[in-house]
């Protein structure tokens, strides 16, 4: 049971994401909206994480499932991914940078309130 409560706490953040990137016409995705939604509750103690640690942990441990699309799609776009290489590997770099530099910042942050 508390992992169909985990689940639909997970799914329900996703449709309040989704509805609200359909009202702001997708200028942000609602899966983004969702995380940042369920991070929020969380953050204030809306939600407890014990109602979504199960499943958190399950999609852990089955992370590589997600990123079968993901490599599939890649393969698939072979022909335009070679025209522009270079772009793409130093716009993954830089941004690579400048999340490990967000996270570390946000992270100094939340360890310095408790």
């Amino acid at each position: 049971m508390k992992m169909v409560k985990g689940i639909f706490i997970i799914l329900l953040f996703y449709f309040i994401g989704e509805c609200v990137s359909y009202l702001i016409e997708g200028f942000v995705p609602g899966s983004i909206i969702g995380m940042l939604l369920l991070f929020a509750s969380l953050y204030l103690k809306v939600v407890s994480p014990i109602n979504v640690e199960g499943v958190a942990n399950a999609f852990t441990k089955n992370m590589a499932i997600f990123f079968i699309p993901a490599g599939a799609g890649l393969i698939s776009s072979f022909g335009i991914l070679s025209k522009f290489w270079t772009a793409i590997i130093v716009v993954c770099s830089v941004s690579t940078v400048l999340v490990i530099a967000v996270v570390a910042l946000v992270q100094q942050k939340m360890e310095h309130k408790k």
